[in-house]
């Protein structure tokens, strides 16, 4: 039995995905579905590059600008909503085009990820940030390799997010990120996933965020941030895309 086609363009910030995504949509009949985690938020325009009406050239557009800032949201939300959103989208007979830069809610699609919504240990994460900021992050970061090795192979010693997700998986569950990560890729994926990503020189590509950056400052940046943080008391992920 053959799969629905679904198209997934992935690549870095400011590699041009959202432009070629659109022309791509125009050409074969498609509608699109962002993956990025960010541009999930409302409010969050300038500073996550969130794509504008006029860009979307009429392609329909999901997963974009329905989340509030101080709401939790889960890549578990995501992958139910965005296969909602692929199944909207053939039905209509169109093609299902996922576009975006968070690499967990691309491979949560492509890869068939389950995640078990858990329920966040906010005593312990708060432990944990008061280590990383009296001791250092190195701390947690070595305590992490200890727990599992081939999960910090592929993580940053300066990626604090994902340095305590993996200390909280196995507090929470007694088992490692990549044990889960093995038993939650046994059910059959859905779709027929072609991907594609975009890859170009790092000085080009540097020079390109550079540039964005330079762009958003003009557009209103820090307007847009202070009229967030007025509006909004807490932000459990919605900051991290800026690190504020």
């Amino acid at each position: 039995m053959n799969k629905p086609t679904v198209i997934v363009i992935a690549g870095p910030t400011a590699s041009g995905k959202s432009k070629l995504a659109v022309n791509l949509a125009k050409k074969i009949n498609g509608e699109i579905i962002s993956a990025d985690s960010m541009q999930i938020y409302k409010d969050m325009d300038i500073g996550t590059a969130k794509i504008s009406t006029q860009e979307m050239e009429g392609i329909k557009h999901y997963m974009l600008d329905f989340i509030r800032p101080d709401e939790r949201y889960s890549v578990s939300e995501y992958k139910k909503q965005a296969e909602k959103c692929i199944d909207e989208i053939l039905d209509k007979g169109k093609t299902p085009i996922i576009c975006g830069g968070t690499g967990l809610y691309i491979n949560s699609l492509i890869y068939g990820i389950e995640f078990n919504k858990e329920e966040i240990d906010e005593e312990y994460r708060n432990k944990l940030n008061l280590i990383a900021e009296q001791g250092g992050l190195e701390n947690l970061y070595n305590k992490a390799i200890e727990i599992d090795p081939e999960a910090m192979q592929k993580i940053s010693k300066n990626d604090k997010k994902r340095i305590i997700r993996v200390l909280e998986i196995y507090h929470k569950t007694g088992k490692t990120k990549t044990e889960q990560d093995i038993e939650s890729r046994k059910k059959e994926v859905k779709y027929e996933y072609k991907v594609f990503a975009i890859n170009m020189d790092r000085s080009i590509l540097y020079d390109r965020i550079n540039k964005r950056v330079d762009i958003m400052i003009q557009e209103g940046l820090i307007d847009e941030v202070k009229q967030i943080l007025k509006k909004y008391n807490k932000f459990p992920t919605a900051m991290q895309g800026l690190r504020i």
